[in-house]
């Protein structure tokens, strides 16, 4: 006798085997053969509610990694549970197909296959195919993960009916005066030739060239301002000395030169730069180191020191700090402040160049012209070059390797400059647009609730948001010219 038989066992038809390598492609193809989404929704189609899920798009320039598919599966998941409740659910996949990472592969394939000379139209076209590639590419895997969707009509950016949208809600914010061009510091990717907007930077540890320099005080024998910087190559364009008006600063000499620092930082100063036997002369308040004028160090130039109280520390530093305002945004503003020139002496290629903003003589010596400020090997030609006549100028008091958080681009991952140049900016405070999303952060339900302060904190600091790029691959900023002024009509 077999006792099994004696047993009164469940019986199934599934086998002991999960098998999931063989059957998971099975049961897809089932679905699929099924057209077992087409059912779903013509099953709930008339229901009385209706779940919308707007997708944010993947990049059509790869295949899947964990992260998209990961994205993709939490909302088959959500999609899927809200249509067993019954409601009605479409969802229209798509696709980001412009912008700078496709364009950016496609120029270094382009580069490798020796078509350097490639024209925009030749870009667009390559462009084009390779989005549609990975489109195709990407929709397989995501069906093979079992991600319910209208496949078949997806929404793509490349389209030329959704540019046409993108145009007309482009006009739309043009005639009521959010957007304007400007001359201003940008985030610019050397290697990528382009303005970056804040979402396409990431900070990443970066070892920075610490400098302290000695700014000359004019109408005084062998007084200085101490100056200290991280970035020795935007010297050449230092157009004035921030301070600090709430500051108490001390005259101290030294080897028998006279130098001017913030009186808190003076022992920290004197520290790093090995300064023996200092001797105090006297005490300046904010208005009397005001009145001082400085020359540059090794352009032949006198300039003035302007408070700059918002943003000079004395947490760091020197208690002053050199004014380039076509480098920074604190520079920028206390330029606009005081009548400067939005000087910014780098072409679109990263090197030293004069520019129309000056007279030539008030401008770099001819021997910096050309230098690159990309870093190779963890040095910039630039910076070498700056710090060498420094030397030869005697006015460099202090070197150091200085490491620190810095702002790389997203996809060359370079370490990015500021670059104050035209481009088209959509204007946030305009109309209190700020305020209202602010607002309208308040009225969402927040899961979870530290995300509230997150997106607060991101909308409420940040600034008017850059929209140009200088690339091929994209919809084109519809402004005509006339001469240099642009016209952007909202008709």
């Amino acid at each position: 006798m077999n006792y099994k038989d004696t047993l009164n066992l469940p019986q199934t038809g599934f086998p002991m085997k999960a098998s999931l390598v063989e059957r998971e492609p099975q049961r897809l193809e089932q679905w699929y053969a099924d057209d077992l989404h087409a059912k779903i929704r013509a099953r709930h189609a008339q229901a009385d509610e209706t779940f919308i899920l707007h997708d944010g798009p993947p990049f059509a320039n790869g295949d899947v990694h964990i992260g998209t598919a990961l994205n993709k599966t939490l909302k088959d998941i959500i999609l899927k549970f809200q249509t067993m409740r019954g409601k009605n659910v479409p969802y229209v996949p798509g696709w980001d197909c412009h912008g700078l990472p496709i364009e950016f592969k496609v120029v270094q394939e382009l580069r490798k296959a020796g078509r350097e000379d490639a024209t925009p139209a030749e870009i667009r076209r390559e462009c084009e195919a390779y989005a549609r590639k990975f489109i195709d590419h990407q929709r397989t895997q995501f069906k093979r993960l079992g991600v319910f969707g209208d496949w078949e009509n997806p929404y793509l950016t490349l389209d030329k009916k959704y540019e046409a949208d993108e145009l007309r809600l482009f006009a739309d914010i043009v005639e009521k005066g959010y957007v304007y061009r400007g001359k201003k510091p940008v985030y610019w990717s050397i290697p990528c030739r382009t303005a970056l907007a804040e979402a396409e930077v990431e900070y990443a540890d970066h070892v920075s060239q610490s400098v302290f320099v000695k700014f000359p005080v004019a109408g005084e024998t062998d007084t200085y301002l101490i100056i200290w910087t991280t970035t020795p190559w935007t010297l050449p364009a230092n157009l004035a000395v921030a301070y600090n008006s709430r500051f108490t600063y001390k005259k101290v000499r030294v080897n028998g030169e006279v130098y001017i620092v913030e009186s808190t930082l003076l022992p920290k100063v004197t520290e790093t730069c090995g300064w023996e036997g200092t001797e105090e002369i006297e005490s300046l308040i904010g208005k009397a180191v005001g009145a001082l004028e400085y020359r540059h160090p090794f352009i032949d130039k006198t300039a003035k020191l302007f408070a700059g109280d918002n943003f000079v520390e004395n947490s760091t530093g020197t208690g002053f700090v050199h004014v380039a305002p076509g480098h920074g945004m604190d520079d920028y503003h206390l330029g606009c402040a005081n009548g400067l020139p939005i000087y910014c002496p780098v072409d679109d290629d990263g090197k030293f160049a004069h520019t129309d903003d000056l007279p030539v003589a008030e401008q770099m010596p001819a021997d910096l012209l050309g230098k690159s400020i990309l870093e190779k090997n963890g040095k910039s030609e630039a910076n070498e070059a700056v710090l060498e006549l420094l030397r030869a100028k005697a006015a460099l008091v202090h070197q150091e390797n200085y490491p620190h958080s810095y702002p790389h681009c997203w996809r060359s991952k370079t370490p990015v400059i500021f670059r104050g140049m035209d481009q088209w900016f959509i204007n946030i405070d305009h109309d209190n647009f700020r305020q209202q999303a602010l607002a309208a952060i308040d009225a969402v339900e927040w899961v979870p609730d530290w995300g509230q302060n997150r997106i607060q904190g991101a909308v409420d600091s940040r600034p008017d948001w850059c929209i140009s790029r200088q690339r091929t691959w994209g919809v084109p900023i519809p402004a005509f010219y006339a001469g240099t002024e642009p016209v952007l009509d909202a008709r």
